[in-house]
Order: C-alpha cells, then sequence, then structure tokens
C-alpha cells in the first residue's frame, strides 16, 4: 500500500496556497488556503490545509467566529499546537484592528457615533468586558487609545490613578471613556455611573476633561454625554 504525502510541497504549483497567492493575488484564495499560509505546515497525518479546513469547520465556515476563539480553543483542533494558535490569533487581531481604524475615518470625533463605530470594532470578539480610553488632544483628535483593564464577563475595574497617569503621559487635555457590555444590555449599572464619577472628578484636578462614557454591545451604543449623565 502506497503512503499517502501529506506535504503541500509535493502538490502542483498550482495548487499550492503560497505559490498561489504570489501568481495570482490573495483574492483569488479561499479561506482555508489563506489559513493554511499562516500555519505554515502540517504534520504527519495532515497537511497545512487539510488543517486550516478542521479550523473552518470549527467556526462554521465564518471568520467572523474565528476572531472569537481563544488560543485554547483553536488548541482543540487536532494538530493546532500553542505556535500555531498564536499565529493565527494575531492575524485576527491585526485584521479587528485595521476593521477599527477605518470606522474610524474621521480624524476628528465630532460626536458619539465617530467612537461608537470605532469601539464597535473593536470590541466586536471580546466575550469579557474590558475598559478602553481614548486620550485626546485639544484639536479632539485621539492621540491614543489603550486597554486599562479587562475583566470576567459581568465586569471589570479601571482605576483612575493609572488613568490619570497615562493622560499625564499622552499629553491629554481630553479623555473618552468606553467599554463593552457582552450581554448586549446596555443600560450603566450603577458601578458604572460611580466610575465615570471618580474618574471626571480625578480629571478636574489636573484640567482634564471627561468627554464621554459610551457603553458598545452589538445591540448598539449608550452615551453618557447624550443622555446628560456628564
Amino acid at each position: 500500500m502506497q503512503e499517502r504525502n501529506y506535504s503541500i510541497k509535493s502538490w502542483a504549483k498550482d495548487d499550492r496556497p503560497r505559490e498561489k497567492l504570489l501568481s495570482k493575488s490573495p483574492i483569488s484564495l479561499s479561506d482555508a488556503e489563506l489559513l493554511a499560509i499562516l500555519l505554515n505546515n502540517g504534520n504527519r497525518d495532515r497537511s497545512a490545509l487539510d488543517l486550516a479546513r478542521d479550523l473552518m469547520q470549527l467556526c462554521r465556515n465564518n471568520l467572523q467566529e474565528l476572531g472569537k476563539l481563544s488560543v485554547f480553543d483553536l488548541m482543540k483542533v487536532k494538530g493546532i499546537g500553542e505556535a500555531k494558535a498564536v499565529i493565527i490569533t494575531a492575524a485576527m487581531e491585526l485584521g479587528r484592528r485595521r476593521q477599527a481604524a477605518l470606522a474610524l475615518d474621521c480624524p476628528i470625533i465630532t460626536s458619539s457615533r465617530d467612537v461608537a463605530l470605532y469601539l464597535q470594532q473593536l470590541f466586536q470578539d471580546y466575550r469579557h468586558e474590558v475598559f478602553v480610553v481614548l486620550f485626546l488632544n485639544r484639536a479632539n483628535k485621539i492621540r491614543h487609545s489603550e486597554i486599562i483593564s479587562s475583566g470576567g464577563i459581568t465586569g471589570t475595574v479601571a482605576d483612575p490613578r493609572i488613568i490619570m497617569k497615562k493622560a499625564i503621559e499622552q499629553e491629554a487635555v481630553a479623555l473618552i471613556l468606553s467599554h463593552n457590555h457582552p450581554s448586549g444590555n446596555l443600560k450603566p449599572s450603577k458601578a458604572d455611573e460611580e466610575l465615570t464619577y471618580k474618574i471626571r472628578e480625578a480629571a478636574k484636578l489636573l484640567d482634564i476633561k471627561v468627554m464621554d462614557h459610551i457603553i458598545v454591545s452589538t445591540e448598539g451604543y449608550f452615551s453618557f454625554a447624550d443622555e446628560g449623565l456628564l
């Protein structure tokens, strides 16, 4: 019985994902073929493309679902070790950041909607709460954005002292606070309101304005400023 060769190198050049990308274009490759390039190689039993197809089956052939999988979720696929899982996770994060940057096409913040669109892209794959602060200059342009803390499914805690320290480092004159609600519920909790008040009062001492606190979910967004809570 002839032993099957699982190496992509043994395939015809036109069938190899990497060569196909070089000779044609990235758009000509399937999702599984692009994943196979990231995986680089397979193992004794399966080619990189076989593993990529297994990954696509895991996420029901939906790249949005693939982006939500953790390193440990990816490693549940036989043949996907930590190194391969980390590469895929990094690629998904780069795609997410690129998408978020495109959503913030307007360089100057003029409304809560401008920020909410950006944040929805940024938060879309998180299954736990993440607290992000946007640091703005005098022209209302975002100088820097940073995840301050991440927590469980039901909440996260942000330290006003850390936020103020970073605001000084970034020479920010205004802040926009934000976090996600994975549950989809957009109503701010009592803890959300208390934290907003603490950060606002700390910022006042440094002559820094808290412009808004925006809660986002897949259902939409809630703006403290729009609702008169700041």
